[in-house]
């Protein structure tokens, strides 16, 4: 509720943001996109590396019994 208003109270002064007359906004949205895109291939290889090792052990397991 709290982002809602926040959200709404942003939109609302893009007029007076110097974000939005500079064009500096496009910069913010870039790098935060890059930021973001990065977590998401950095969780994707700490999954495939996770369901490997997983796989090692079950097999391991499975030899001893």
């Amino acid at each position: 509720m709290l982002l809602g208003l926040v959200s709404h109270n942003m939109f609302a002064q893009t007029t007076e943001n110097p974000f939005y007359s500079n064009g500096k906004i496009y910069v913010v949205v870039a790098v935060i996109s890059i930021i973001f895109t990065g977590i998401i291939i950095f969780l994707i290889r700490i999954d495939r590396k996770l369901k490997k090792t997983e796989k090692e052990i079950n097999k391991k397991n499975q030899h001893k019994d």
